[in-house]
């Protein structure tokens, strides 16, 4: 499976769409993207995990090292993502309390309420 890793902006955040599996295998490719969005200034990121299909604990240890990475730098790593299957390895590893997530990029950038 390939990982489709796509930025956009909006509403001054960048927003890195994730598609595909975040494995050990792939996991790689988005540590390298998160590190050079932050070497280009990027410093509140969304990632929209909305076409992920599968997420491992690499995948999740790239994501909690993107978040301390920006936070280094003021920054802030927040997440979109409504699919249960996902959601369930962030409460089992208690990361729902780590990390912002919303239900989609509006929300996530402040476009609209999440609640």
């Amino acid at each position: 499976m390939d990982l489709g890793l796509d930025v956009t902006e909006r509403n001054g955040f960048a927003v890195l769409a994730v598609r595909g599996e975040v494995d050990v295998y792939t996991a790689p490719r988005l540590r390298e993207r998160l590190v050079e969005m932050v070497s280009q200034g990027h410093h509140q990121v969304v990632v929209d995990l909305e076409g992920v299909d599968f997420l491992d604990s690499t995948g999740l240890g790239v994501l909690v090292g993107g978040l301390k990475r920006l936070r280094s730098h003021e920054g802030d790593l927040t997440l979109v993502c409504t699919q249960r299957r996902i959601l369930k390895v962030f409460e089992i590893t208690g990361l729902t309390k780590v990390f912002q997530i919303f239900d989609d990029v509006d929300a996530a950038t402040g476009g609209a309420s999440s609640d």
